[in-house]
Parts: C-alpha cells; sequence; structure tokens
C-alpha cells in the first residue's frame, strides 16, 4: 500500500494493488462527508441499485453488471444514472431495450477496478436503496473488497422490508418485487435486467418516500428506523 492511501485511510484491506491515480481518486471518495440523514426526503438523495448474478449466492456469485438510479428531493433523476455491464449477453439471447434513462455507462478499456471507483463516485456516500438489499448488499461489498480493498460501509435501506410496513393493505407476499410492481402499475421494460430494474425500484422508492412523508416518517432516518422495527417485530413473531 502506498504512502498515500495510508495517509487518507482509503483502503481497508490490504493486498490490492491499484495505480497512484485509483488510490487518489479512491481516496477522494473516502474524504466525502457522510450523507446528513436527518434531512427531508425532499432534500436528500437516494440512489437505488440493482445488480445481475452468474448465481443466488452472494458469496460465490459472479457479479456480471451493476446498475444505479438516482432519486433526488423525492423525484426520479433521469440525468442520474450509472450502468455498467461486465459480460455481454449470451449469444442468441434478444437485445436489451435501454430505459429513458441517460445512464453512464462504462467505458472501453477501462480496469474493473477503474469502473468500481467510477460508480463509488456516482454514490457517493447516498444512502443506498434496493429491493432485497441483502444480496445486493452483499455482493457489492464482496467485490469491491476484492477488487478495491475497499468495505462499504453507507446505509442501506431494503424496500421489501418498507414497502409492506407503509401499505399495510396490500398482499404483495414475501418479497415479492413484481407483486408490488403490479400493484402500482409500474412496468419494467425487461426484468432481471439491471437498469430497467433499478428505473422500476426507483419508481418504488418514489413512492415510498411520497407516502411516508405524509405519514410524518420524513427522513432516511425515519425510513431506517422503521425497517428495523418491522425486522424485530418479524424476528421475534
Amino acid at each position: 500500500m502506498s504512502w498515500f492511501s495510508r495517509l487518507l485511510g482509503a483502503r481497508d484491506i490490504p493486498g490490492v494493488a491499484l495505480t497512484a491515480r485509483q488510490e487518489q481518486l479512491l481516496g477522494g471518495w473516502q474524504q466525502l462527508p457522510d450523507a446528513d440523514l436527518r434531512r427531508s426526503h425532499y432534500r436528500s438523495r437516494y440512489v437505488v441499485i440493482d445488480v445481475e448474478a452468474s448465481t443466488g449466492n452472494p458469496d460465490t456469485a459472479r457479479l456480471l453488471s451493476i446498475a444505479a438510479v438516482a432519486v433526488i428531493d423525492g423525484q426520479i433523476s433521469f440525468l442520474d444514472a450509472w450502468r455498467l455491464v461486465l459480460e455481454e449477453q449470451a449469444a442468441g439471447a434478444d437485445p436489451v431495450p435501454s430505459p429513458a434513462v441517460a445512464a453512464t455507462e462504462s467505458l472501453a478499456g477501462s480496469s474493473l477496478a477503474d469502473e468500481l471507483i467510477s460508480f463509488l463516485g456516482f454514490v457517493g456516500k447516498a444512502p443506498m436503496v434496493a429491493y432485497n438489499a441483502r444480496f445486493v448488499r452483499r455482493l457489492l461489498q464482496r467485490t469491491l473488497a476484492e477488487h478495491l480493498g475497499v468495505r462499504l460501509r453507507l446505509p442501506w435501506l431494503d424496500l421489501a422490508w418498507i414497502l409492506p410496513d407503509l401499505f399495510r393493505e396490500v398482499d404483495a407476499g414475501p418479497a415479492r418485487l413484481d407483486a408490488w410492481l403490479e400493484h402500482f402499475g409500474i412496468s419494467s421494460i425487461r426484468r432481471h435486467e439491471a437498469l430497467s430494474d433499478a428505473l422500476a425500484t426507483a419508481q418504488l422508492m418514489q413512492i415510498a418516500v411520497a407516502h411516508a412523508a405524509r405519514k410524518g416518517i420524513d427522513t432516511p432516518a425515519n425510513l431506517r428506523e422503521l425497517e428495523k422495527a418491522r425486522r424485530h417485530m418479524h424476528q421475534s413473531a
């Protein structure tokens, strides 16, 4: 590890070889201030994440793609999205249509480390949102640890726990994203394609934020508390 990385505390896990430029960019990201989770939803930036993976086991899966869509001040930012495709579709697969968002794409010739640093730069220190976040979080944590030597410690919100508490009248079944999309009339251009699913999940987040604010759950911290309480109630049942 170089003197620059040690100075900035850029990496938590030794033994990952990065260039001086990569360490500088990573150190700059580490030095960003943490998000203020007590700010209103309408003064906050959330980043909704979806991934594609080779298997359903986050400890062994190969990451195929990552996509992220920002929800800023309660609104989806169609000009604030990011996508990385690590592996092309299988031969003969139908082409994946692009959602109506202007996603920053991975650059040809970039290394995986460069692209993961770009991903961290896009996220900043914003709260990260996913549906069934445990899988997404663990896969990203493992990938970032292996390729950047970074432990991702950003706050996460899981809509699979938050939505049932906000909309108790809806019987969506356990962990069923499709049921929530159908209930709110949200179309995913292509299910299980990361950017398409991230955009659909961002629309769910937009609905959740608006409904939560009307109930006085008006900050990211409040949503985290709601999720924590529901998890505790479920574990105690």
